[in-house]
């Protein structure tokens, strides 16, 4: 238990105590600083970790999976660099017991080094959603090649729509669960000084959430390109709404075939998308922007998460490795109506989702489909899967 001075001296009379004492301005505003952080530990010290420990017994996600009292134990009162803390790694699995219609994962980064400091959590989650992949034993392999996809054109009678999308993280500024004000604008900032730089079919311009005009709105809107604040709880409860709309944003090149949204659920979400069923071209589309951004990035000084263990660092452990969704809108009239659908693409490792996105069902005979590995195999690898 605390002593009755540490008791004393963390109430709300700690600075006239002190001034009465004849402590300075100076000294007084230390003491309370290092007061503040004594009394943090302490209260780490009344409650044992097994006090804290979540109430999972109605949970089905890859968190609720693999936390034991004994990790909860063994990583609470840890820290990473940046102050995140594994109870806030886990905020959204513990709010969010299960999904309708997918598996989530549960538990989020703050920033690249949660992956090691909080490992023993994040290891086991991984294996479990990246459908065994062990990141302390296997690497992940990178190939941004697109000449080497086969038969990339789909038939259009039946795909309406394709699309890839991915992921980067600036290296040396928090996630945005985790993200100051401060470091957030600094992702913008860094992020549209580098795409000025695209040329060429890749030209375009950036708008910014908060400051665009009612006519842009629209406009964005009508091309469904405009991403709104987060009210899934799977976000929300993972901090990613803070401060909205502040310095998020979208850019689309002119011929609105390349898009990029800065700091939604990623520092970035790189996007290559058009109707029809030319996913070859949307591929090296894709592959050839994402490049660009990349040396551009650099050019500026800066550098994308990446390790060989987990890929490209992203926020949710789902979106490592590649962090690539590639997908088509699709008909399906007879196979949707077949009981085997749903265990045929499983055995392809697809998934199905609404149209309208992870939160939706589908409607009628079109569906979302798309890979369901993004940590183990390449880019060119998963996008020829679809």
């Amino acid at each position: 238990m605390a002593s009755s001075f540490t008791r004393l001296i963390s109430g709300r009379n700690t600075a006239v105590l002190l001034a009465s004492l004849g402590a300075g301005t100076m000294a007084t505003g230390f003491l309370l600083s290092e007061n503040n952080s004594l009394a943090a530990e302490m209260k780490k010290k009344l409650y044992p970790p097994s006090s804290d420990f979540p109430d999972l017994r109605k949970h089905n996600n890859c968190m609720a999976s693999a936390l034991t009292p004994a990790i909860y134990a063994k990583l609470r009162d840890k820290l990473t660099p940046n102050n995140w803390t594994l109870d806030q790694c886990i905020q959204t699995g513990v709010d969010n017991p299960g999904h309708p219609f997918i598996k989530t994962v549960g538990c989020v980064a703050g920033d690249e080094e949660s992956y090691e400091v909080f490992a023993e959590l994040f290891d086991p989650v991984i294996k479990d959603r990246h459908n065994g992949y062990d990141p302390r034993t296997m690497t992940h392999p990178t190939d941004l090649e697109s000449s080497k996809i086969t038969n990339g054109m789909f038939d259009e009678n039946y795909v309406l729509s394709s699309r890839v999308r991915t992921g980067r993280s600036i290296r040396g500024l928090s996630l945005p669960p985790a993200c100051s004000r401060a470091e957030r604008r600094e992702v913008e900032r860094v992020v549209i000084n580098a795409l000025a730089g695209l040329k060429g079919d890749l030209a375009g311009r950036y708008y910014s959430l908060g400051d665009m005009t009612e006519k842009e709105q629209q406009l964005l809107i009508d091309d469904h390109f405009l991403f709104d604040k987060p009210v899934s709880p799977l976000l929300t409860c993972a901090f990613m709404a803070r401060d909205w709309p502040d310095a998020r944003g979208i850019w689309h090149n002119n011929e609105k075939t390349f898009l990029i949204w800065v700091n939604e659920e990623d520092h970035t979400r790189v996007i290559s998308m058009e109707k029809g069923g030319n996913m070859k071209r949307v591929f090296e589309r894709f592959c050839r922007g994402l490049k660009q951004v990349e040396h551009l990035i650099q050019e500026k000084g800066w550098e994308f998460m990446w390790n060989e263990r987990l890929g490209y660092v992203l926020t949710c452990p789902s979106n490592l490795g590649t962090g690539l969704r590639a997908g088509v809108h699709v008909r399906l009239p007879k196979l949707s109506k077949d009981a085997r659908f749903s265990k045929i693409l499983d055995n392809l490792r697809l998934q199905k989702r609404g149209t309208g996105g992870v939160d939706t069902a589908a409607t009628g005979d079109t569906f979302d489909i798309s890979n369901n590995d993004r940590l183990g195999k390449s880019e060119v690898k998963i996008n020829q899967c679809i």
